[in-house]
């Protein structure tokens, strides 16, 4: 059985799937969706033991989540020209086969060098994923399904972070008598499987009749508008996330942390199983998009104008509403574009949305780093929202 792909037929199969026949596709979508965020996310809480053991500054302890947030941006676009050579569902294994080789590299590492350079190698086979899964869509699902596949693997990867960020040391590391280093293993290695499982499904394994464009069509305007948008979400989340401690430390409400960091990742896991039950009806609806992007902006404002439990519960809110939101902007390139043209365009949304979600929240750091007051950090994502809101109210969201 040949392991390549040809582009989506111009017309659609005239009988559906049976929902027993979808149901391996949406396994397989899940999983690899749950290996968008697991590998990044498990960092945080082994950061100590490693930072311990290889002497890290502050600095590079924080760089083990926040480099591979960096190369979902770099990484995007080499995830383009591979689904433009090999097909999305080779590039999909190929970048779970990077993922794992850095993931596990990472629990292997020797030394500082070593570990920043497998986990960079990691955030780049994650970015290839990340273009390769709308990609994939249309080979798999028919039109009618477009939607609700999108909402399948991005519920894999929400519930990845919560997974990721909840179990680890509570759960894993204890079996694995306390060390770091077969944490990552453990977590890093069934990805392989899922990698080969990719091949399964009896679906579109012809080679490529022709070269697609792969960098992204800076003409189209979906490539910058649903890119800026998309860096609202990400940076409210990862920001937030990132300044929470500090802002409850500022406020002499540290010993809330835990509780904030649970309710605040958990939130993101209810928007996920929101969005397989509404998928079908808010993806590619203005009004539901641009709802949500108020909603976010309105619970990151409360955040700063509330303290205590009204402060984090605003915080909560914010993430839910930003997680439904990130979902609903990720599932408009398959739903906007024919199948050739949707790798390039979610690859130049993610180097656009990425690049924000990492720099936006890095100026808010300088800013307070500045004045001495955190809530800056927090305001510059807020008024960052603001700036681009228009953009969701000018959004063109026909299929072209």
């Amino acid at each position: 059985m040949s392991a390549t792909e040809h582009p989506v037929p111009s017309t659609p199969p005239t009988t559906s799937p049976s929902s027993a026949s979808l149901l391996p596709v949406a396994l397989l979508l899940w999983l690899a969706g749950v290996y968008l965020r697991i590998p990044i996310l498990v960092a945080p809480p082994l950061a100590p033991f490693i930072g311990d053991e290889l002497a890290l500054s502050q600095t590079l302890t924080g760089a083990l989540t926040t480099l591979p947030i960096l190369m979902l941006a770099i990484g995007a676009m080499p995830g383009s020209l591979s689904i433009s050579r090999i097909g999305p569902r080779n590039t999909l294994a190929l970048a779970m086969f990077i993922m794992v080789i850095g993931s596990a590299g990472r629990g292997l590492a020797p030394d500082t060098l070593t570990l920043m350079l497998t986990s960079a190698v990691m955030g780049i086979g994650i970015a290839m994923m990340q273009p390769a899964l709308p990609a994939l869509l249309p080979r798999w699902l028919e039109p009618n399904h477009l939607a609700f596949g999108s909402a399948i693997y991005m519920n894999g990867m929400l519930m990845g972070e919560f997974i990721g960020a909840g179990i680890t040391l509570p759960i894993i590391m204890p079996l694995l008598d306390n060390s770091w280093r077969a944490t990552m293993l453990v977590w890093s290695l069934p990805a392989l499987l899922v990698a080969a499982a990719l091949f399964l499904p009896k679906r579109d394994l012809a080679q490529p009749t022709r070269k697609v464009a792969w960098l992204p069509d800076w003409k189209n305007p979906l490539t910058l508008k649903l890119g800026l948008l998309l860096g609202v979400s990400g940076s409210l989340f990862f920001g937030v996330n990132a300044y929470l401690g500090a802002l409850l430390e500022q406020r002499g409400e540290f010993d809330n942390l835990t509780e904030a960091l649970f309710w605040y990742n958990f939130a993101q896991v209810i928007a996920s199983l929101l969005m397989l039950k509404m998928a079908r009806y808010w993806v590619g609806k203005k009004p539901p998009l641009i709802i949500m992007l108020i909603f976010s902006l309105l619970g990151t404002v409360g955040m700063l104008v509330f303290t205590g439990w009204w402060a984090i519960a605003s915080a909560t809110f914010m993430s839910f509403t930003a997680g439904v939101l990130l979902i609903m902007m990720v599932a408009l390139p398959p739903l906007l574009v024919p199948a050739s043209e949707t790798g390039r365009l979610s690859a130049g949304n993610f180097l656009v949305g990425y690049t924000i979600a990492f720099t936006v929240p890095m100026l808010g750091g300088l800013l307070s780093d500045w004045t001495g007051d955190i809530r800056h950090a927090i305001a510059v994502m807020i008024a960052y929202g603001i700036l681009v809101s228009p953009l969701a109210i000018k959004l063109n969201l026909q299929r072209q």
